[in-house]
């Protein structure tokens, strides 16, 4: 609204300062006219740079008090010489009221509507009504509109500051989501990789001081493993922290390719106790994604893990099927098995789910909690069959039209 007041401000200025010359041509105040004129138009533009941009506008200072003042007395000065000034009141009427507070600008609008009037009626030849009702009726009007206006701008100040409030919410939100889905990432990598890595090296290490001085082959066998498996975790670390894929799917290596090796590598580790891992894959290899092989080859390095220290079993078959619509890997042991819990694992990083009554524990931890989790993101599903002593065969399925 500013620049349509300044420019009714100086409408109005000129058609009173040309009506005037019109009207009273070769007049003696004519110069004093045009100059109060002049100091007024420069008043008014000045009128901006007054307060310091920090300031409230609804606050007074000195330096707007002053320079209100100025403009008041001129604007008086100028009516009392020339009546046809007097229309010039309506932009200071939006003047006053920007510029004090609502009691006091509504004070000021009075008294400058009163003014005109007395103007108007002491230099008017008879009596008019319009004299002494039209100002009154344009300055409520003025204030009216401005009240309005300023109700108006407060609502969508308000607006404006809860969308911010709600912005900042909103990226908080997503800040404290984002750390959740890391922090749940990194527990994953840790879990399938450098933790399960770590417990091979130490089965290993403590088979090696089994038989150091009765078979110091074996042991040194088992010496060349663990240290192959520090290797390994040494580059899963490397790769996870730069948040890349497993390392078994580097170098464009396909999902089979990497679980066959994942099946080799326990074969070399089983005889330090762990059970022998065969691969079988079946149907018609498709591409598939990154984020669906790397999901699939950290399963069967949690479920691995899983076997070795919980399922005493001695054999474990890894089982990779293209069904045409889907995507599935079966892991399936030999051994002591376990009654699963029905209720849905929790994920990594809250309170972990109870060992089911009668099994080893297996359930405790980021294990399965992991595995599940990965399925979701991926819109697949983990199933676990098991029974005490009867092995146990855990399934990852994930639907291929729904992979991006």
């Amino acid at each position: 609204m500013g620049p349509v007041l300044h420019v009714a401000f100086f409408l109005l200025l000129g058609a009173s300062l040309a009506r005037f010359l019109t009207h009273h041509p070769g007049e003696p105040r004519t110069p004093w006219i045009i100059a109060l004129g002049l100091v007024l138009a420069l008043l008014h533009v000045l009128g901006p740079s007054v307060g310091s941009p920090a300031d409230d506008e609804r606050r007074p200072t000195a330096r707007r008090m002053l320079w209100l003042g100025a403009v008041v007395a001129t604007w008086v000065v100028l009516v009392l010489l020339a009546p046809s000034f007097a229309w010039c009141a309506v932009p200071l009427f939006y003047t006053g009221l920007r510029t004090l507070p609502a009691g006091a600008a509504t004070l000021l609008v009075g008294l400058l509507t009163a003014f005109v009037v007395v103007a108007q009626l002491r230099l008017a030849s008879g009596f008019d009504p319009n004299l002494l009702l039209a100002p009154p009726a344009v300055a409520a009007l003025a204030t009216a509109v401005f009240v309005h206006m300023e109700r108006q701008a407060e609502r969508q100040r308000a607006l404006i500051g809860d969308l911010r409030r709600t912005r900042r919410e909103l990226a908080a939100t997503e800040r404290r989501e984002g750390t959740l889905a890391e922090r749940q990432r990194l527990s994953m990598e840790i879990h399938d990789t450098l933790a399960q890595g770590l417990s091979s090296q130490q089965m290993l290490l403590q088979a090696a001081e089994r038989t150091w001085d009765t078979d110091p082959a074996t042991a040194r066998g088992h010496i060349r493993t663990a240290t192959e498996i520090t290797a390994r975790n040494l580059a899963e670390a490397r790769r996870f922290v730069h948040d890349l894929g497993p390392a078994d799917l580097a170098d464009g290596s396909t999902l089979p390719a990497a679980l066959r090796a994942l099946a080799a590598r326990a074969a070399r580790s089983a005889a330090a106790g762990d059970p022998a891992v065969r691969f079988h894959q079946d149907g018609t290899p498709v591409p598939l994604p990154d984020r669906v092989q790397s999901a699939l080859l950290r399963i069967a390095q949690g479920a691995l893990a899983n076997v070795r220290e919980h399922a005493a079993a001695t054999t474990v078959t890894l089982t990779l099927s293209y069904l045409g619509d889907q995507v599935a890997l079966d892991i399936a042991d030999d051994g002591r098995g376990f009654t699963p819990p029905p209720a849905p694992y929790a994920p990594p990083g809250g309170p972990a789910d109870p060992a089911p009554s009668g099994g080893p524990g297996r359930v405790r931890g980021h294990g399965l909690p992991a595995m599940h989790a990965r399925m979701r993101q991926l819109g697949g599903a983990l199933t676990i069959e098991s029974t005490p002593g009867e092995g146990t065969v855990l399934s990852a399925a994930v639907p291929l039209e729904q992979t991006p």
